[in-house]
């Protein structure tokens, strides 16, 4: 019984993922807006404090992570709205594969087109704030366990208020106070790596975060869907 049911649940997972992904590149303006919001919000920080490389080197850090966080946020709101306008979601949440699964494999294709593309241009963005190049890998390493983290967490607020019409800014409130251990841990790394300081337990409690993250988020990311189409 369990070999027959272990590859059908992997067989949805996979089939969910890629159903997302594919959606996701067909509507490119959506999957463009947060990468250049993500550009933008950094970049209009040296405009307004000056090209001084020393403050630079200071506040980057903390710029590229609220720049990272906001731009997830932004583009939280789209995870399972239109899902829920065509109806799919109901038909997901009917199906009789677990629903913590199939919401994982939503998740992960989201942090695919957002959060690791977000990765991907940080390092242009440390260049703009005269990070030194010893600190790219723990900036790097601090956005690849955090942006999993914020999609996870922000999928719980999404999920809680999928079926309002008017949710952002409910959801913004939800997950904000939620994004705070992140963006400390995140920053504190980077900060520590720019000093010359050891900054390996910032990632082991990033690391920790994430597995705790990836255990419970999708059982509650289920429930928030239940909740908000029974509603």
């Amino acid at each position: 019984m369990m070999e027959s049911t272990a590859p059908s649940v992997f067989h949805a997972f996979c089939q969910v993922l890629a159903r997302d992904l594919r959606l996701h590149f067909r509507q490119r303006g959506d999957l463009m807006n947060p990468l250049v919001f993500f550009i933008l919000v950094a970049s209009l920080f040296p405009l307004g404090v000056g090209p001084e490389s020393k403050m630079l080197t200071q506040i980057g850090s903390g710029i590229i992570w609220v720049a990272a966080l906001l731009a997830t946020l932004l583009s939280l709101d789209s995870l399972f709205r239109s899902d829920f306008d065509d109806g799919s979601l109901e038909q997901i949440m009917l199906s009789p594969q677990p629903l913590y699964v199939l919401v994982m494999a939503k998740v992960l294709a989201h942090w695919l087109v957002s959060g690791l593309l977000l990765v991907i241009l940080s390092p242009v963005l440390a260049v703009m704030f005269h990070l030194p190049t010893s600190a790219f890998p723990a900036l790097l390493a601090t956005l690849m366990l955090g942006t999993p983290l914020l999609s996870l967490l922000g999928a719980i607020g999404s999920a809680l208020t999928v079926g309002l019409k008017k949710g952002g800014v409910l959801m913004s409130l939800l997950i904000l106070p939620l994004y705070i251990p992140v963006l400390i841990l995140g920053t504190g790394c980077i900060d520590a790596a720019v000093n010359g300081l050891a900054w390996s337990g910032y990632l082991l409690w990033l690391g920790a975060m994430l597995m705790l993250g990836v255990t419970f988020a999708p059982f509650a990311i289920s429930a928030g869907l239940r909740i908000s189409i029974s509603g």
